[in-house]
């Protein structure tokens, strides 16, 4: 599947600027522009002392790109609180000395914008916008909604929501994608950042980006747009691949897949997808559109019946990391390869240092090994079941002992309460894994509460978290002076297995792991 090699898209990259003074303004436009923006959104409403004429002339004057001028009042979620008349004349004004786009409320819009274009037709393009507090309205209300803002004359119609759920935004692409006059349309928050990322897909006007040290919730960088996920290359045809997960924030896998689909020429995108609710989330986002599924923390486990089919490792397993759209009949069919690549990675680190000390080796180094497992969540089942594919005996701590029992009983292991880890005396040479999230960004000063003096009687600590790269549990086993292996390592080998079945083309695995040391 072709495609990435030229501009599929009109859709433009706008950074909002929310600077105090107009000196800060003007040095912010010029910071957006060098970070690759094309136009950017002025809140006047941010500016202290502010002095219509004077002010809005400095900005246009030293603008480096086309401007959008919007003055947004307290009543639509700004910080605008005086006179109505002098608000609107300032935004009057601007366009009488060349903004290139001003913003109108929906509620004031009429009236002006008729008095403006009889007085004067200037290049100036008018946007009307509305901001929706609450429920995301239906696709009916949403279309009505833009006709009524079509009907006051705008040229570009933008409606801004605050969705409580991701399955919300869809409303958002149904409109974007069916409505035939320009729009910008998108949601705020954490859970709202899809509607950038995917923006160009659905033929919207504009995706907004962040200038550095200006983050804001849901909104990605204009770094990330430009170099990430390239929005200029998205088309309709772009086939759409999500983590699923809760929270997403400190996911790398965007900054994996997406250079790798660009670099097989695989028209594709890979996106965060912050989900509340598996079953909501499956019945929505059901089109051919989204065609794959990363699946994260806390889900790999519950996500197993909204599947269609589950290949037999993840049935056994009882946890599905990836998930793929099967092309002919839309059925969702369930995998694991996190298994696999955990195992490996733990196998490969042990038969290195055994090359190493000239130790002989035949068959697999985790044979008769004791494998002491923290944490029986969905990665903890797939290292159980590969540790015990590979003849380990295992024991397992989980907070919930019952959890812990019923993964013991699976694969023919011992269940202990998580308190006894703390005492836990584990037999020379054995190995120690952790498949909590603990020691997770940002809380990284966390570990497993093994006790100090025990970690240098296990030959190899592995982690399965990869943000850091290396955890405080990593750190403390290698002073200990045990062998250490990341949670890069598994991440890398399922995301390897993941892109296989994604795109049902052979992962290139050399440029994959240049890609994980020069940005993880």
């Amino acid at each position: 599947m072709g495609g990435t090699g030229m501009l599929n898209n009109s859709t433009m990259i706008c950074a909002p600027l929310m600077a105090q003074s107009v000196e800060q303004m003007v040095k912010d436009m010029h910071q957006a522009k060098a970070e690759g923006a094309q136009l950017v959104e002025i809140r006047l409403d941010y500016i202290k002392n502010f002095q219509p004429h004077q002010d809005i002339q400095i900005i246009l004057k030293n603008k480096p790109l086309p401007v959008i001028i919007v003055y947004r009042p307290k009543w639509e979620g700004g910080q605008y609180e005086g006179d109505e008349n002098s608000r609107l004349e300032a935004l009057c004004l601007a366009r009488e000395m060349g903004a290139d786009y001003i913003d109108f409320e929906l509620k004031v819009a009429s009236d002006l914008i008729r008095e403006q274009k009889m007085k004067n037709d200037n290049a100036t393009k008018v946007i009307v916008s509305q901001n929706i507090d609450g429920m995301t309205p239906k696709d009916e209300e949403l279309s009505n909604l833009a006709a009524s803002i079509q009907a006051t004359g705008a040229d570009i119609i933008k409606v801004v929501v605050n969705v409580a759920d991701i399955t919300e935004i869809a409303k958002i692409f149904h409109l974007l994608s069916h409505y035939q006059v320009p729009i910008i349309a998108y949601s705020v928050g954490e859970r709202g950042l899809i509607s950038q990322l995917l923006c160009p897909k659905f033929g919207g006007f504009l995706a907004y980006g962040s200038i550095v040290g200006h983050s804001l919730p849901g909104m990605p960088s204009l770094y990330s747009l430009r170099h990430t996920y390239k929005l200029d290359y998205l088309n309709s045809e772009t086939k759409v691949f999500g983590l699923v997960s809760k929270p997403v924030g400190h996911s790398k896998g965007p900054l994996l897949h997406n250079p790798t689909l660009r670099h097989e020429n695989f028209n594709g995108v890979y996106v965060p997808m912050f989900v509340d609710n598996l079953k909501e989330f499956f019945s929505i986002y059901s089109s051919p559109d989204f065609a794959g599924f990363s699946v994260g923390f806390p889900y790999k486990e519950a996500v197993v019946e909204f599947c269609d089919e589950v290949h037999p490792l993840a049935e056994s397993i009882g946890a599905v990391n990836t998930i793929v759209r099967r092309p002919c009949d839309g059925k969702l069919i369930g995998y694991n390869t996190d298994c696999e690549a955990a195992i490996t990675a733990i196998e490969d680190a042990l038969k290195e240092k055994r090359c190493s000390s000239n130790e002989a080796s035949s068959g697999t180094p985790l044979s008769g090994k004791l494998f002491v497992l923290v944490g029986a969540g969905g990665a903890g089942r797939a290292l159980a079941f590969g540790a015990k594919s590979r003849g380990s005996r295992i024991v397992i701590f989980d907070i919930d002992f019952e959890r812990a029992k019923s993964l013991a009983c699976a694969v023919s292991g011992e269940a202990r309460v998580f308190e006894e880890v703390v005492n836990f005396q584990p037999e020379k040479g054995a190995i120690l894994a952790n498949a909590t999230p603990l020691g997770m960004h940002p809380k990284t000063d966390q570990r497993i509460p093994v006790a100090e003096s025990t970690l240098g009687d296990y030959e190899l600590v592995f982690d399965a978290v990869y943000t850091p790269r290396k955890t405080r549990l990593l750190k403390d086993a290698e002073a200990a002076g045990a062998i250490i292996v990341g949670g890069v390592e598994m991440f890398l080998g399922q995301a390897i297995g993941q892109f296989n079945l994604f795109t049902g083309q052979e992962a290139p695995k050399k440029l994959m792991r240049e890609i994980i040391m020069a940005k993880f």
